[in-house]
């Protein structure tokens, strides 16, 4: 038996198994406290791990860290959410601290293998995974092996930046089209005045007088204000309290300005992994994490006729675009297919 371990910004996971796909033999899931730091998640670790090595015989350690981590030196880079994790050594404290071999992974590229070996992918001999939630991963798994790149770090799919003019680390997918960007989109529309193109009101000679444009703008904004009385009812009037869940419930209802945050971010996700598979050509693209929940008619659907629109013409039907099988335990898995292998 194994140990795998997640660990997130606000949820940790340590489940045994056999690295196979196989049903857990044991699962602890336990709460992330950021204010407690590095040091507070290391000592839920220990206290949880040690009675789950004594009853089930574990033989090695598998570690998902939510961040870029330097796999080859079992060391974590950084963490975005949770302070202390600099350049920390995890691999060998999780060694010296359990008494066990121990290998560390980025959570998002676990979760790619585990889905490319037992969950949505397993058909597949290429397959890109993707991870949209609270941010956007990638991993890219070949014949049921990770791929790492020469540093350890690849395939960062949210990191993308779309178009010449982003020149920022900070101007990425991930800034467009994660959970959180979809709910500070949302708050936006209801915080700031809403434009809107004037292209679909133009005539046919591009003509559109000046009185015209007001009133049609009028008649617009008066069309958004119930569905803007809507977004914040679910919010208790704080848009800064928004989620991409709650947007997505609205779209769902008919809410025309959470339906068209929706498209943005959808079109910027389809076209980030219309990149991939034109560089890549997988046989199959595993959508992940908890905002690919929304469902077929708002994600999915959608992304197959954005991606379709960015990939090269060629690449048309040779791939297909399905949802992850295997819930919240896909890190869990992931992590006991390292620690097996």
């Amino acid at each position: 038996m194994y140990l795998g371990i997640e660990i997130g910004g606000t949820k940790l996971q340590l489940g045994v198994g056999t690295g196979r796909g196989d049903p857990l033999a044991a699962l602890e899931r336990l709460d992330v406290e950021p204010d407690d730091g590095a040091r507070g998640i290391l000592g839920k670790i220990r206290r949880a791990a040690d009675p789950l090595i004594q009853r089930h015989d574990v033989r090695a350690v598998g570690i998902g860290f939510g961040g870029p981590v330097d796999a080859t030196e079992g060391r974590v880079i950084t963490s975005h959410q949770v302070d202390g994790w600099e350049r920390f050594s995890l691999a060998a404290w999780c060694q010296k601290t359990l008494g066990l071999p121990a290998r560390l992974g980025n959570d998002s590229d676990l979760a790619g293998l585990a889905e490319a070996r037992f969950g949505a992918g397993r058909a597949g001999r290429i397959v890109f995974y993707s991870n949209i939630g609270s941010g956007i991963g990638g991993a890219l798994v070949l014949n049921g092996e990770l791929y790492a790149g020469s540093s350890g770090v690849a395939c960062e799919l949210g990191h993308l930046r779309p178009g010449l003019q982003s020149d920022r680390p900070d101007q990425t997918v991930e800034s467009l089209a994660s959970g959180w960007a979809i709910a500070a989109a949302a708050g936006a529309r209801l915080a700031d005045p809403i434009s809107h193109p004037l292209e679909p009101w133009l005539d046919k000679g591009g003509r559109l007088g000046a009185e015209s444009v007001r009133q049609r703008l009028i008649e617009q904004e008066e069309s958004d204000q119930p569905h803007a009385v809507d977004l914040l009812s679910r919010c208790d009037g704080r848009p800064g309290q928004l989620t991409a869940k709650m947007v997505a419930q609205a779209a769902l209802t008919g809410n025309t300005i959470a339906a068209d945050v929706f498209r943005h971010a959808v079109q910027v996700l389809g076209w980030a992994l219309a990149q991939m598979i034109n560089l890549l050509s997988p046989d199959v693209v595993v959508i992940g994490g908890g905002v690919s929940l929304v469902g077929e008619s708002l994600l999915l659907a959608p992304l197959r006729e954005e991606v379709r629109r960015y990939t090269f013409p060629p690449l048309d039907g040779t791939y297909q675009i399905v949802l992850a099988e295997l819930g919240e335990e896909v890190v869990v898995h992931g992590a006991l297919a390292l620690a097996a292998s």
